[in-house]
């Protein structure tokens, strides 16, 4: 079952090279396994359940990391609300050093509902946007891929479901979330407004699209381009720019979408998709749309990377406060974040498959969690799978 996409070349995915580590490989290129590899990891466990996943997957790339001869080296630091507790901001400068010091950056999930009200500088999810734009981490890579030991737990008819494999491209770093002007005004009735300016530049608009395309290069060959062209001039912009690019990958067929009928198509026949490529507001709403087709949204790991430095590896479920501290998370997809953190943050694939493998086998001895429980399986809790998939892992060869 194939959990992730291959690596990319168009992009530097891996930060720093760590003490005493060797260059880092490039796609293609061998290293050998003998050589002495240590590498930084910046732990952000953050809200919620956070702290609960991040520290299962810690044990889990640990272990992982050995087998192959890799030495990872553990700091962690308060970001989220965590963080205004302690520190009085989402992302203290000292989480930020730290993180961009490091060879990749493991995060967990931020916010819960003590925050709620707070000022938008003050609320956990503003450490989410300044470390993505601190890192320069514009690539955000999201896979929603039906297993099949999980196609049942799907809303979708298992006909529909079964065999869905899609990649989520989503500029993160650009778009409506950071454009100005931005804020609150007062109209010509005298009315209070909100106002946000959805902006792309060209060369925005470029770079994600050509990693886009490598993606689908690597995968099934098949782009689509999802925007709202008919209406938005950043989106005719956005098409004109991605068509353009087309050009440098005659190997990839490319298709455009408007935004509202991806979304329809996600639920109607998503197996019509490969991969996507999209801004960052309407990648956010459709990634997490097409997560569900999977069955749990506990399942799914992201990427986030940039043209140098650290990348940012976290599940894309929220903090879940309602079942914080009760041992009821999932923590797969902490787990297979910890693997493409692997995979494209360091370059170690195969300790990155090792993971990939150990959950699968998880899977088919019948463990699950609440969100995925079934009749017929093993209910267990957030410790108990990490267990589960760490005998998985000492068991390989």
């Amino acid at each position: 079952t194939q959990l992730q996409a291959t690596p990319l070349r168009t992009l530097a995915l891996s930060g720093r090279r760590g003490a005493g580590a060797a260059a880092r490989p490039t796609a293609g290129s061998v290293r050998c396994s003998a050589a002495a590899r240590s590498y930084s990891i910046t732990l952000l466990p953050g809200d919620g359940i956070g702290p609960e996943v991040v520290a299962v997957a810690k044990d889990v790339l640990s272990v992982a990391g050995s087998k192959e001869g890799v030495e990872l080296r553990f700091r962690e630091m308060l970001m989220g609300g965590a963080a205004l507790d302690a520190a009085g901001v989402p992302l203290p400068d000292e989480t930020l050093a730290a993180a961009r010091a490091s060879d990749a950056i493991l995060l967990g999930a931020i916010g819960g509902y003590k925050w709620d009200n707070n000022e938008k500088h003050l609320k956990p999810e503003t450490g989410l946007l300044n470390i993505r734009a601190g890192l320069g981490v514009f690539a955000n890579l999201r896979p929603a891929t039906v297993l099949p030991q999980l196609v049942d737990a799907s809303t979708l008819k298992k006909e529909v479901a079964e065999g869905v494999d899609i990649m989520v491209v989503r500029e993160l770093t650009g778009g409506i979330y950071f454009g100005k002007p931005r804020g609150f005004g007062t109209n010509d009735k005298g009315e209070e407004t909100g106002f946000n300016t959805e902006i792309y530049s060209a060369a925005e608009i470029d770079r994600i699209a050509r990693v886009a395309f490598e993606v689908a290069r690597k995968r099934g060959g098949k782009l689509c381009s999802v925007d709202k062209a008919n209406v938005l001039e950043a989106s005719m912009l956005w098409r004109k720019r991605v068509t353009a690019i087309a050009s440098e990958f005659p190997d990839v067929e490319l298709s455009h979408m408007y935004v509202d009928n991806a979304a329809m198509q996600l639920v109607r026949n998503p197996k019509q998709f490969d991969t996507i490529v999209t801004n960052n507001i309407f990648g956010d709403i459709l990634s997490d749309e097409a997560s569900m087709i999977t069955g749990s949204i506990g399942m799914l790991p992201s990427a986030s990377v940039g043209e140098s430095g650290p990348g940012l590896f976290e599940p894309i479920h929220g903090s879940a406060p309602d079942i914080a501290g009760q041992d009821k998370a999932n923590p797969l997809a902490t787990i297979l974040s910890a693997a493409m953190l692997l995979k494209y943050g360091l370059g170690v694939e195969s300790a990155a498959k090792r993971i990939e493998a150990a959950v699968t086998e998880t899977l088919d001895n019948g463990f699950r969690t609440g969100d995925i429980y079934s009749p017929g399986t093993t209910l267990v809790g957030c410790k108990r799978m990490g267990e589960e998939v760490l005998k998985a892992l000492e068991s390989q060869k």
